[in-house]
């Protein structure tokens, strides 16, 4: 069943808003604190409160560091009371470190510093891949900028550890989301100048111009930075579209508020996740058809999975003779109409294929119920199918069958047919 995530950001975004979204999505805190130990960075706290701002409940972020933590906060309060620079996370920014608190860091990292922490930690591969992409591509805005090589670049600010900890924790809380696409249709940029460091800046940050290049943004009257690069590496690098496709149902929002009051916005980011309805009795459905000849197995077998996952109704695969006389497979998927576009963006990026075909079709499917029969090896749910009110169709559900024979130590027929002599039974 297809998962989108959506973001509508309001008064900005940085990676401590987008961490209180993901948390308040239903991404434990704890769990994000456990996994992250695995970075070799000094201590540190995830903190998410509650709070309410504008008559809006919601969450606000950010990370705390067990070391200088009083120093920590005075240096943060002098800094948002002399800075325009930023709304919500001062450790977000690149530029700015003048009250660097990572003291073994005082020059900042380097690109291969940081991705090594990464590397060395015990996260899920896809976190790790996807943290370095987004240290990549701040690493690039910064080596354009500065007019040197990438690896020359000292990440100052956002090379300090917390910055670290809301990039490698705001994967890390995306991928346990378990989202298929991540959608928002523009970011707000203020105007004026930032006071850094490196001394006077136009707004928004040339870093975070260039990352959102070919994004669409919004032009606000807010003397404030309201994105930072750290928040626009994050968004263009899970960015899918603009819009959730039509039909999916909204199931969860989130509002995550920044440090800083605005002038004349809330500063606040807004998370929805929204999931597509899996209709099994819809009559008007799709076909969609593709060749492939250049694809291993395992990974057209990773790729039916994902389909099935994010909402195609069914999917099948056959072998067939390509042009050349090439051993290929032809992958067949059915969906509803409203998820096919979802689906195709999919194949298209996870396939080799250039092109597929698709077509419209009607389908008839018995109206489904179920029970529970008792077997020795414990409850089993049959499915059941009904045409004109008749029951013309009964099986155990296999998932159950496999997961109480492999605790009893049996055959997976073995209970299948316990199941099935039950249901017998008691239909009698």
């Amino acid at each position: 069943m297809a998962r989108v995530l959506q973001l509508e950001s309001i008064g900005g975004a940085s990676g401590d808003m987008l961490l209180g979204a993901l948390t308040d999505l239903g991404v434990p805190v704890e769990v994000l604190n456990e996994t992250l130990k695995s970075l070799q960075v000094d201590p540190f706290e995830i903190v998410v409160d509650e709070v309410v701002v504008q008559g809006m409940s919601g969450v606000r972020a950010r990370v705390v560091l067990e070391e200088a933590h009083e120093h920590h906060h005075r240096a943060e309060d002098h800094h948002h009371d002399h800075h325009h620079h930023d709304h919500d996370d001062h450790h977000d920014h690149t530029h700015d470190h003048d009250h660097h608190h990572d003291h073994e860091h005082d020059h900042g990292r380097h690109l291969s510093t940081i991705l090594k922490l990464i590397d060395a930690s015990d996260l899920p591969a896809a976190v790790k891949t996807e943290a370095a992409a987004v240290f990549h591509r701040i690493g690039e805005a910064e080596a354009a900028i500065h007019g040197i090589d990438i690896e020359k670049i000292h990440f100052h600010e956002v090379g300090a550890m917390d910055s670290i900890v809301d990039i490698v924790g705001c994967c890390l809380a995306k991928h346990l989301l378990e989202v298929d696409e991540v959608v928002i249709r523009s970011l707000p940029a203020g105007h004026g100048t930032l006071t850094c460091a490196h001394g006077v800046y136009p707004n928004p940050a040339p870093a975070t111009v260039r990352i959102l290049e070919g994004f669409p943004v919004e032009a606000v009257d807010e003397p404030f930075e309201l994105v930072t690069p750290t928040g626009a590496a994050l968004i263009a690098e899970w960015r899918t579209g603009a819009a959730p496709m039509a039909g999916l149902r909204a199931v969860k929002s989130a509002y995550s508020f920044g440090q800083r009051s605005l002038a004349k916005r809330p500063n606040l980011l807004r998370a929805t996740v929204l999931e597509a309805s899996e209709d099994k009795t819809a009559k008007q459905c799709e076909v969609v058809v593709c060749n492939l000849d250049d694809m291993t197995p395992e990974l057209i077998g990773e790729l039916t999975q994902g389909l099935l996952k994010a909402g195609a109704l069914d999917v099948t695969t056959q072998s067939v003779m390509m042009k050349k006389q090439r051993p290929g497979i032809q992958l067949e998927f059915l969906c509803v109409r409203e998820q096919r576009d979802l689906l195709l963006d999919l194949l298209f990026r996870e396939s080799s294929t250039f092109g597929v075909r698709y077509h419209s079709v009607e389908r008839d499917v018995l109206e489904r119920s179920f029970e529970k029969v008792p077997t020795a090896f414990g409850e089993v749910s049959i499915k059941l199918g009904y045409r004109h009110g008749a029951c013309v169709s009964m099986a155990p559900e296999m998932d159950e069958c496999v997961a109480l024979a492999n605790k009893a130590g049996v055959s997976v027929e073995k209970v299948y047919r316990a199941a099935w002599i039950a249901w017998e039974e008691k239909s009698r």
